[in-house]
């Protein structure tokens, strides 16, 4: 059940672009619990010091799932959010708690971790290691939900006035699929056959455009481009690479602040493919992304 954790730029970082949206709401539920900055009523943040009580003590009662992490981490972060979410929809059946390593290394070496994340379950006053690294959200969830089955543990259903979540689209599935297999010429030709069906499905927009990606920095060398871009302010092709390179290691802003300020810089054609290659990056993240916006109005500053 063992995940590696993916390094920067690769398939399932680059792509699965929606776990950043995750992040962002789970962002927003803690900035709204007050500005002491508790933690989501999901999830519970533990110390060396109070492990005891809110881990062990509480499983007695109720199962937790224990995050260790390093929440600095923006891929971890991702994965964080992701976490967050299962454990509101789980509404008390299970429990998050949080720790994190980084401030808090007598615990992470008294969990004997060996990869960032680690998740535990405590039950029944016992812990057990579950699985290493960030696991994509399909994954995860059947990871948790084959070890409650074992365990005999019964999830609290949802209540009637809760909907559903709607089935996933076949050809949405399909072109997950494909990207997770490394086939981008399928992944694609999905993503474009359920725009052809729905041109307003925002996974499909961000789908498609994490594939636009791949395919554009699969093949480049970071080093050479990012010092052709430093010697190079005004080389449209060379910024562009280097900003394509930023998006898919999570250097979201820096990307977006690299093509404004050579949108300022540039004029003419030149001065047009940078922003519409900037448009085209816009569309690898959700509409309403924190990022977006901001480099929306730089944009239009720039522009006017």
């Amino acid at each position: 059940m063992a995940a590696e954790f993916s390094r920067p730029g690769s398939l399932y970082g680059a792509v699965d672009l929606g776990a950043r949206k995750q992040a962002l709401e789970a962002q927003a539920r803690r900035e709204a619990a007050g500005p002491s900055g508790a933690a989501s009523a999901d999830v519970i943040e533990v110390t060396s010091a109070t492990f005891n009580t809110e881990v062990v003590e509480r499983s007695l009662s109720v199962p937790v799932i224990v995050e260790a992490t390093v929440s600095r981490a923006e891929q971890v972060r991702q994965f964080s959010g992701v976490m967050e979410k299962l454990a509101a929809e789980a509404a008390g059946a299970w429990v998050l708690a949080r720790v994190d390593v980084e401030a808090d290394p007598q615990l992470a070496q008294a969990l004997r971790m060996r990869a960032v994340p680690t998740v535990y379950l405590a039950f029944q006053g016992q812990l057990m290691p579950l699985f290493e690294g960030p696991l994509p959200e399909s994954q995860l969830r059947q990871a948790l939900a084959q070890v409650f089955e074992q365990l005999g543990v019964e999830l609290a259903a949802q209540g009637e006035d809760q909907l559903a979540e709607p089935p996933v689209d076949p050809e949405l599935l399909a072109a997950e699929q494909a990207v997770e297999k490394g086939d981008l010429d399928a992944a694609a030709a999905a993503y474009e056959r359920l725009l052809a069906r729905s041109p307003s499905d925002e996974g499909a927009k961000i789908g498609l455009a994490g594939v636009g990606l791949l395919r554009r920095t699969q093949d480049l060398d970071p080093a050479d481009v990012l010092r052709r871009a430093a010697e190079n302010a005004d080389d449209v092709d060379a910024q562009t690479r280097a900003a394509d390179l930023e998006m898919v290691n999570g250097q979201v802003d820096e990307a977006f602040d690299r093509l404004v300020a050579l949108v300022r810089r540039v004029r003419g054609a030149d001065r047009d493919k940078a922003r519409v290659h900037l448009l085209g990056l816009f569309d690898a993240l959700p509409a309403d992304d924190p990022s977006v916006s901001r480099a929306r109005r730089a944009l239009a500053s720039a522009l006017f």
